[in-house]
């Protein structure tokens, strides 16, 4: 993801998550992390035609990663494109070292829960009152050793 490709971005996710829906500047702050030798983040779009499709995020710290965000248009939801979109993210957080991943996820999104328990995600609790303003619960997941659930992905491709 560049900079270039945050309005297109915005009105996915704006269309996908639109009570909590992360604003501009909260995308221009990550990537200003995304650059160069100190780098801690690692932002990505999926185009389908020049179309995005898709995006997702991962923020490292120490040996800790952390998925803040993915989402699949509605149309590509059930295509495999989230399960492209996390081994990218895995494989990020095995560049950067970390021995595990965290993420939060709404308790009433059992696609991705299940995306994610794939992936060796387990939940380890819970945060009330998470996403605002809806005031929905987030399950908190965590995967240890992130490159070893890379072994059953690999080949898996994301062009964008």
């Amino acid at each position: 993801m560049r900079w270039w490709d945050i309005d297109r971005v915005l009105e996915l996710e704006k269309e996908l998550f639109p009570e909590d829906a992360w604003s501009r500047g909260m995308f221009w702050s990550e990537l200003a992390h995304a650059r160069g030798d100190g780098a801690t983040r690692r932002y990505l779009v999926a185009e389908d035609d020049g179309r995005l499709v898709g995006y997702a995020g991962l923020a490292s710290s120490g040996d800790l990663g952390d998925v803040q965000t993915i989402a699949v248009a509605r149309d590509q939801q059930g295509t495999g494109l989230g399960a492209r979109l996390l081994t990218e993210l895995l494989r990020a957080a095995t560049a950067f070292e970390c021995a595990e991943v965290m993420l939060e996820c709404r308790v009433d999104n059992t696609r991705a829960q299940r995306l994610y328990e794939r992936f060796g995600f387990a939940p380890i609790g819970f945060r009330r009152g998470y996403y605002q303003p809806g005031n929905v619960d987030a399950l908190v997941m965590r995967l240890t050793d992130p490159s070893s659930s890379l072994d059953d992905v690999q080949g898996t491709e994301i062009n964008g």
